[in-house]
């Protein structure tokens, strides 16, 4: 039975609003470098769903492979030819249930402080592609694809 939970979320001020329908394909947190730079914190938590199930409104600027709001600088999804990876911090609704990551990427940048996620697997760098997706081959905080633009909202 195909799940129709509709997730919403934004940007800081709002400009940009996005929803997700549906189970992602995976959910993962990163210690890279990039992650913890972009987000300001010691790592990112992500879910990535198919690009079809994602829709979206507002204006977006890029930087590299992150996407963001022109107005607030707040992350928005990061948007590549298949799907669409969504930081679990900019969704609405908190907590998030049944968004729990099952793995963790660059664990040897995992702060000393923090402990590993119980039942999630554990990667020293990238996650090997051993997952089936619509995604092409290759890891998934390589940073190939640039977002330049997202999908705009289906109109009714």
């Amino acid at each position: 039975m195909p799940n129709d939970t509709r997730r919403s979320g934004s940007c800081l001020c709002g400009g940009i609003q996005f929803s997700v329908t549906g189970d992602p394909f995976r959910i993962g947190l990163c210690h890279c470098k990039d992650c913890r730079k972009a987000s300001g914190s010691a790592f990112s938590t992500f879910a990535v769903w198919p690009l079809e199930a994602f829709e979206t409104t507002g204006i977006v600027n890029s930087y590299g492979d992150r996407s963001f709001c022109p107005t607030c600088g707040g992350r928005v999804p990061l948007v590549r030819e298949n799907e669409v990876e969504v930081t679990i911090g900019s969704l609405d609704e908190v907590p998030t249930e049944g968004l729990e990551p099952s793995y963790e990427l660059w664990v040897n940048r995992r702060e000393h402080w923090l402990q590993p996620l119980p039942a999630a697997r554990q990667f020293e760098h990238d996650r090997v592609d051993d997952e089936p997706t619509n995604r092409t081959a290759g890891p998934i905080s390589d940073g190939v694809e640039t977002a330049s633009s997202l999908p705009q909202r289906k109109s009714a």
